[in-house]
């Protein structure tokens, strides 16, 4: 049975996506929803909108759940967070225009293909009108983009208006949504919701123009905009801060895509800790599965929480007591209290090793790990991250700095930890690209050289990561551990893939500069015909790949090249090539 009735898409497109009337909408968004609290059902969702689209069922569900913080976080007034879940067998692959926004948007920032970002503001205050005593509901972006801070942005500008006007306002703020061009990267887009225009640059930086107090007219750059922070970043000093002297440790576990648990007291602070955790080995995608915010009610609850077999490659983002007990036995378990942006950093964070604790240790700040999984957690190199995280902790705190310095400061730390552990395998990957010379358009494209992990391990002397990292701990063992890692295998994929439509568009372009014209004369009609059909058929199979990039008009020449061909051939023969 399909569970989206038949349509085998979660929106039915009447006349194709260009023409649906939400297409812009689902360039952003795949729904709206209004999540409630029924006294006997229990969270429940209230209204989706738009109202054609088809959720499953167990999205649903999924959905009602992950919405609403548990009863142990004791959050009153507005709180935002967001999740992620996993999408329902059968929906369809991504659209047109999905494929072209990732064919250039950079890895950690395109579409998910197999899940759904929620992002949530949540409100509860007290109401003596409710039963309950109460006023619980959630307002939910549902996406496949992973924007979380320009989706939370948006939320602070409607929830607070729906909250007084509900559907109305959610109608009329879906209709301005669906007028918004297509998230273009690297294109500067303006953005208006309820009064305010959001200036975004998919990829870089986010300005806010207000229009009910400057008068906005026009979407040009007359107003001073005021700048906030990129549309997907998060505040990583305000996320690390209690745990900052172990993000060493944390970074290494999530380059290997290690089991880990962050337990939090509010979906908040685990959101962004697990959303700035996945985030600290950008510009390389994790490509295992996270979760910022995690339920016992969640549909892998069992899949994630037996003790059966070894630990999944995830991150759980937790709130619930109940998960101290379940998630003892895991390898990797990170505790966190209230964050505080004022004052020292905690005197009792000291990594501990997990065959030591008698019992989980719960006391926020304190991060549990087998010391066998960590090959850079060297004393010199502790020495040396304990002082960089001592001044930019205590001297940034001194100095009255800014958080956002504070995490432009970490992110650039983060970045080039990254960097100088990925250039020998980038430098190493293009050395496997066959010569461009060749490339000849009388063979099909040469193969890439197959990755030899032994072969590399063997240029890490002369251009190995100790050269552009302070850090002195085992790089071999670490690269070892990674080649083992689905991150690793994220990453090849991606490089291979792109690596091949190279070597595709290179013998596109060598085609067309060759003389097959002349090649044609002393040949057979037969031949001529087959090299017709063959030339056709990579034009059909390399046009309709997005991802290929070739100079301009090189597909428009290859195409009057093969015209040119079948013009030379006898009339019966041109007819029956005309007419296929």
């Amino acid at each position: 049975m399909n569970p989206f009735d038949g349509s085998g898409s979660p929106r039915h497109d009447e006349v194709g996506d260009s023409r649906c009337r939400w297409a812009r909408f689902s360039s952003w968004l795949e729904c709206v929803c209004v999540v409630t609290f029924d006294l006997e059902l229990g969270q429940a969702i209230e209204l989706v909108y738009p109202q054609d689209v088809k959720l499953t069922e167990k999205e649903k569900t999924s959905i009602c759940y992950l919405s609403f913080p548990d009863s142990y976080s004791g959050c009153l007034g507005d709180t935002h967070f967001s999740f992620r879940l996993r999408q329902s067998v059968g929906r369809r692959a991504l659209r047109f225009r999905d494929n072209v926004y990732n064919r250039d948007a950079p890895v950690t920032l395109q579409t998910e293909v197999s899940h759904f970002f929620g992002y949530v503001y949540f409100r509860q205050v007290k109401d003596i009108s409710v039963k309950r005593g109460y006023f619980q509901k959630s307002l939910v972006l549902v996406s496949r983009l992973p924007y979380t801070h320009l989706f939370h942005s948006l939320l602070q500008i409607i929830a607070p208006e729906f909250f007084e006007k509900l559907e109305p306002c959610l109608e009329a703020v879906c209709n301005e949504i669906d007028q918004w061009p297509s998230p273009v990267p690297g294109l500067t887009l303006n953005l208006p919701v309820m009064g305010v225009v959001l200036q975004v640059r998919p990829g870089a930086n986010i300005w806010l123009f207000d229009l009910k107090s400057q008068g906005y007219k026009k979407p040009n750059l007359v107003l001073a905009p005021t700048l906030l922070p990129t549309i997907h970043e998060l505040d990583l000093f305000k996320c690390f801060q209690s745990v900052l002297i172990h993000l060493q440790m944390l970074w290494e576990l999530m380059l290997l895509g290690e089991p880990v648990v962050v337990m939090a007291p509010s979906p908040t602070v685990s959101s962004e800790t697990v959303l700035a955790l996945v985030s600290s080995i950008s510009p390389l995608k994790f490509c295992c599965d996270f979760r910022p915010y995690f339920t016992i009610h969640d549909s892998e609850f069992r899949e994630y929480t037996t003790r059966t077999q070894a630990p999944a490659n995830v991150v759980l983002g937790v709130t619930n007591p109940f998960f101290i007990k379940t998630f003892q036995s895991w390898p990797h378990v990170v505790r966190l209290g209230e964050v505080k942006m004022a004052g020292d950093l905690p005197k009792q964070m000291k990594v501990k090793k997990l065959s030591k604790l008698k019992a989980l240790d719960t006391k926020p700040g304190n991060v549990t790990a087998h010391s066998t999984n960590c090959t850079l957690a060297h004393e010199q190199d502790e020495s040396l991250f304990h002082l960089f995280c001592t001044c930019l902790c205590v001297q940034g705190i001194q100095r009255k700095r800014p958080s956002e310095v504070q995490s432009a400061i970490l992110r650039r730390h983060l970045l080039e930890l990254t960097q100088s552990f990925i250039i020998p395998l980038e430098r190493y990957m293009a050395s496997l690209m066959p010569l461009q010379r060749s490339v000849t358009p009388w063979k099909t494209p040469p193969q890439i050289r197959p990755f030899c992990q032994d072969e590399f391990m063997s240029t890490l002397d002369h251009t190995g990561p100790q050269l552009t990292s302070v850090l002195k701990g085992d790089w071999i063992g670490l690269y070892r551990k990674f080649f083992r890692s689905p991150n690793f295998d994220g990453w090849y994929r991606h490089r291979h893939k792109e690596m091949t439509q190279k070597l595709e568009s290179l013998h596109l372009e060598v085609i067309c500069d060759a003389d097959l014209l002349g090649w044609t004369k002393d040949k057979s009609e037969v031949e001529i015909v087959d090299l017709i059909l063959k030339l056709r058929e990579k034009l059909v199979s390399e046009s309709g790949q997005l991802q290929l990039q070739v100079k301009d008009g090189v597909l428009d020449r290859f195409d009057a090249f093969i015209n040119s061909i079948i013009r030379s051939l006898p009339e019966d023969l041109q007819t029956v090539l005309s007419a296929h």
